[in-house]
């Protein structure tokens, strides 16, 4: 594929026509709530990976939608904020093969970004589509408000956060060892000072942001310094930025304190009593030691040249022979310019080594191979090492082992260590909360991370709007880098202006006029965030969140879509109104977490809380960094990406392993939940089970008691019956209508008397038969009637006796009733004779008198029988 004209395969440029003034169809699903889109180009080709689509520019960001799929392009997709510039590139013809099917050139629009990526779009030539596009990103990127970013737009549909003072007050109090307090106890603080421990003390002297405007309202100081020499500590450090204490041990009681250089002068002889006092009192005696205070080591963050350098603006370092108990030990960590060149060749080499360049060509075919030597070996291992050229990863170690450092003496020694740089904002925010994270593993928890990140960072005053190139707050407007260059026509750098104590917050201009001087965007919150992804590359078991999670974290940062890190202080947010008019990023990423909770790829899957409870002081063997392919590899080099421009998940979401981990804890997630379904299923099952064994149960019983039931009543009805065709009658059935539908002979109620007894009750036909014997007896009438002698005594001898052992019985069986029987003969005789001795017999009333006891000649005639007793 040729890199010069291969994205230009498979488009119909003529078919492309100028822009509409109207949204494209079916493209508003794209969009965020609060998002407009400005300007729009179609059919623009994404060249780093030969995509063609639609690209929009909203007031949020650069969309760039795939023709084919219809789906967002990550790679061309960029928020404005994170836009650090973006220019014109000169025509370039196409191949003469190419030329004569297409006679259009090629119309270049490159965009690079804070986040490591440099992103080229081609336009077609006579359309217009260009100049659209960046007059739009000209007019977006540069806003006359600072209301008009997208933060306070999307603000309404967000949701809002609390007052960021609360959280830090709850955060010292966690340090001081309080009770936490309410909303409502920073309005109650006022005036007030709260006593720890014994030497510490929480005060509001900057309640009003006149002590330190770049400061926080409430710190911890010295109980023994009072707020008076806390005011004289402030005018002898650079921009007022006292020594105040960042986090006490909970055991030691060691302190890490921050500050800004000393205004000592070229000749290193000034001197401020109230400021050795204030300092001298981070050494407070231990508790088993009241009679030997602790050691003090005063962490200067700047190499010492530049600390020497600083002296000749009035700034310089500390003497020990002025600080009591002091010893001065110098970091070397370069400034915020050499941080942002650093950065600038790493990009450049990933853009000129990685797989999706910004021409569109592979770094092994580019210009013959030149980009790896042109085949010669030296000069190959020379391209290879110019990562290390950068300078980036050494920058990395060089924090990475100052904080290591000042762990190591909070944490082994006992000691208590102040740390500044310049302006206190920058190194010493980085070495402060990177010593933080290692000693207290609360921060290394999502809560404690955030806690953390506010306390230092924006507390304490990080120019996030300076570093990041945001506009910058003046009290009523903004003022950008360049707005301001260009008016002043002035664009080389000055020495920092001091701000005068007790000045209104309007001449913020002044007071950052070295910022809009010079360029001081600088990654530096980004260098960070690098360091503590080694850390969790070390520890892996020690973090709660997961390198995934810090990749957001930056992105939302950069991007500026929540308030959190709009402006240069806490002072200057509180003034706009931030946490009332902006959403907060917090909120939004532990929205994000909460569905899956603990299987969302912001948790770490190897946290282990039990496991690193002390501080994490790791060796100087071991502080060799690497390079953060999460994050800067992502776009330089994303591996497995498909044509539609995907990110992969093994560069976003983590390395191999803990894809696989994650996998796997997914499935075995899965497999529980699954599990947990078929055993409740089961249980339902059992359940339903046991009620209807139950029910079966009780059917049988009453089975059982209707089946005896209906045996008694039928031996009763067959001795009724048979009582009654003894005394000569019959039974006459018939219905309500008076038809009658059948006459009950001797033989047919035996036979009926004998099958109702046989069965055993289990039988459906029985019971069918049963049932319906009743519902017919229920609609039944009964009549009984006398039966001739001689027809009841053919009846009987009709009858058969049953007897095995009768004479007359032969091998064809008996021959009743053909033949005769004599033992129903002889039996019907006896019975026929004793019935008619019993009609004659009579009994005198005067037998049943209980006083008469003759009774032999009491017998009368017939006649008197039948009137005075019972026969």
């Amino acid at each position: 594929m040729d890199e010069t004209d291969s994205w230009l395969g498979g488009l119909d440029w003529t078919s492309v026509g100028d822009m509409p003034g109207s949204l494209s169809h079916g493209m508003e699903d794209f969009l965020l709530p609060a998002e407009d889109v400005i300007a729009e180009g179609r059919g623009v080709v994404l060249v780093n990976i030969d995509v063609a689509g639609t690209l929009l520019v909203s007031n949020f960001r650069l969309i760039f939608v795939s023709e084919g799929q219809r789906n967002v392009v990550p790679l061309g997709t960029i928020p404005l904020a994170t836009i650090e510039k973006f220019h014109k590139q000169p025509m370039r013809a196409t191949s003469v093969s190419r030329a004569r099917d297409k006679t259009a050139s090629r119309r270049l629009l490159q965009v690079i970004g804070k986040d490591m990526r440099i992103v080229t779009y081609g336009f077609r030539a006579r359309t217009r589509q260009r100049r659209a596009v960046f007059e739009g990103l000209v007019r977006l990127m540069k806003p006359t408000r600072l209301w008009d970013l997208y933060a306070f737009t999307s603000g309404s549909s967000m949701d809002k956060s609390s007052d960021p003072r609360v959280r830090l007050h709850t955060e010292y109090l966690r340090l001081l060892g309080l009770q936490s307090c309410s909303d409502d106890d920073v309005a109650n603080l006022k005036g007030k000072s709260m006593s720890s421990r014994q030497y510490w003390r929480l005060t509001d002297v900057n309640s009003s942001y006149t002590l330190c405007p770049t400061y926080p309202s409430l710190f911890i100081t010295a109980s023994s310094v009072s707020d008076e020499e806390l005011q004289q500590a402030a005018a002898f450090r650079s921009r007022r930025r006292l020594p105040v204490i960042s986090w006490l041990h909970p055991e030691n009681d060691a302190v890490l304190a921050r500050s800004s250089q000393p205004l000592i002068g070229l000749m290193m002889n000034n001197r401020s009593n109230a400021d050795e006092k204030l300092v001298a009192s981070l050494c407070a005696p231990t508790t088993d030691r009241q009679e030997h205070s602790r050691k003090l080591y005063i962490a200067d963050a700047r190499p010492r040249k530049n600390a020497i350098a600083n002296g000749a603006m009035g700034g310089g370092s500390e003497s020990s022979a002025n600080y009591f108990q002091s010893e001065v030990v110098f970091l070397g960590i370069d400034n915020i310019h050499a941080m942002r060149d650093s950065l600038a060749r790493l990009r450049d080499y990933l853009d000129m080594h990685g797989a999706a360049s910004s021409d569109g060509s592979s770094s092994l075919l580019r210009s013959g191979g030149l980009a790896w030597g042109g085949g010669n070996l030296s000069s190959m291992s020379a391209a290879v090492s110019a990562l290390g050229d950068s300078g980036w990863l050494m920058h990395v170690h060089s924090v990475l082992a100052g904080a290591t450092w000042i762990a190591a003496r909070v944490a082994l020694e006992g000691a208590s260590v102040l740390v500044h740089c310049s302006d206190g904002w920058d190194r010493t925010t980085q070495v402060v909360s990177l010593a933080e994270l290692m000693l207290d593993p609360y921060y290394r928890t999502f809560k404690g991370f955030q806690a953390l990140v506010e306390k230092e960072w924006l507390s304490f005053g990080h120019p996030f709007a300076d570093r990041h190139g945001l506009p910058i707050y003046t009290g009523g407007s903004i003022a950008t880098v360049d707005s301001f260059r260009q008016s002043t026509g002035n664009a080389g750098p000055s020495s920092p202006a001091r701000i005068i104590p007790g000045s209104s917050f309007s001449s913020s201009m002044a007071s950052h006029s070295s910022g809009l001087v010079s360029n001081n965007y600088s990654p530096i919150f980004l260098q960070w965030v690098d360091c503590v992804s080694q850390l969790l590359h070390l520890y892996p078991r020690a973090f709660e969140f997961s390198l995934a999670f810090l990749v957001e974290l930056v992105d939302c940062v950069l991007s500026c879509r929540f308030g959190n890190f709009l402006c240069n202080s806490e002072r200057e947010r509180l003034q706009v109104g931030v946490a009332d008019l902006c959403g907060c990023m917090w909120i939004y990423l532990e929205t994000q977490r909460s569905p899956k909770r603990k299987g969302h790829e912001h948790y770490n899957i190897f946290y282990s809380y039990d496991q690193h409870q002390g501080p994490l002081l790791p060796p100087a063997a071991a502080l060799a960094p690497i390079l953060w392919p999460h994050f800067f590899l992502r776009w330089a080099c994303p591996s497995e990406m498909n044509t539609a421009g995907c990110l992969p998940s093994s560069w976003v979401r983590g390395g191999e392993p803990e894809n696989q981990c994650r996998v796997l804890a997914q499935s075995l997630s899965g497999l529980k939940k699954a599990k947990e379904k078929v055993e409740l299923k089961v249980k339902q099952l059992t359940a339903k089970l046991e009620a209807l064994n139950e029910r079966l149960l009780m059917e049988n019983q009453a089975v059982s008691s209707a089946v005896v039931t209906s045996t008694r009543v039928c031996k009763e009805n067959a001795a009724i019956k048979h009582a009654i065709h003894a005394i000569g009658c019959k039974v006459h059935f018939s219905d309500l209508n008076g038809t009658t539908f059948g006459l009950s002979s001797s033989d047919e109620d035996e036979r009926l008397d004998q099958n109702i007894i046989a069965g055993d009750g289990h039988s459906s036909e029985g019971m069918s038969n049963n049932s319906q014997s009743k519902d017919q007896a229920s609609n039944l009438s009964v009549c009984l009637s006398l039966t001739d002698e001689a027809d009841m005594a053919a009846n009987l001898f009709r009858k058969t006796c049953g007897d095995t052992t009768c004479r007359l019985r032969n091998e064809e069986g008996c021959k009743w009733p053909q033949g005769s029987c004599a033992l129903m003969g002889s039996a019907f005789v006896g019975l026929r004779a004793n019935f008619d001795a019993l009609k004659e017999l009579s009994i005198l009333d005067c037998y049943f008198n209980p006083g008469n006891e003759t009774t032999d000649s009491l017998c009368l005639p017939h006649s008197q029988g039948h009137e005075h007793g019972i026969t």
